[in-house]
C-alpha cells in the first residue's frame, strides 16, 4: 500500500508535464518531480527516518512510472492519428 503514493504521482506527473512544459524541458521537468515526489512518498510512509537509501528507491519508482506513462501517451496520441 505504501507505492500506492509514487505510482500516482509518478503518472499523474507524466501527464501532467506532458501537456504544460515544453518538450526541451520534460526530462528535467520529471526528474525533478521524481526527486521531490520520491522524498514526499518516503516522508509519508516513515521509510525516511530509517535509511537515506528509501528516497532513491521512491524516486525510481515515481520516475518508472512516469516513464511507462510518457510512452503509453505517446505510443496513443501516434495510434489515434493514424486512426483517425
Amino acid at each position: 500500500m505504501n507505492e500506492v503514493f509514487p505510482i500516482v504521482a509518478g503518472v499523474l506527473s507524466a501527464v501532467l508535464v506532458w501537456k504544460y512544459v515544453a518538450l526541451r524541458f520534460r526530462a528535467l521537468a520529471l526528474g525533478a518531480c521524481g526527486v521531490i515526489f520520491g522524498t514526499t512518498a518516503a516522508f509519508i510512509s516513515g521509510e525516511l527516518f530509517i535509511s537515506w537509501v528509501f528516497p532513491i528507491f521512491d524516486a525510481a519508482l515515481v520516475l518508472l512510472s512516469a516513464t511507462a506513462t510518457v510512452a503509453a501517451v505517446g505510443w496513443w496520441q501516434r495510434f489515434s492519428r493514424r486512426a483517425g
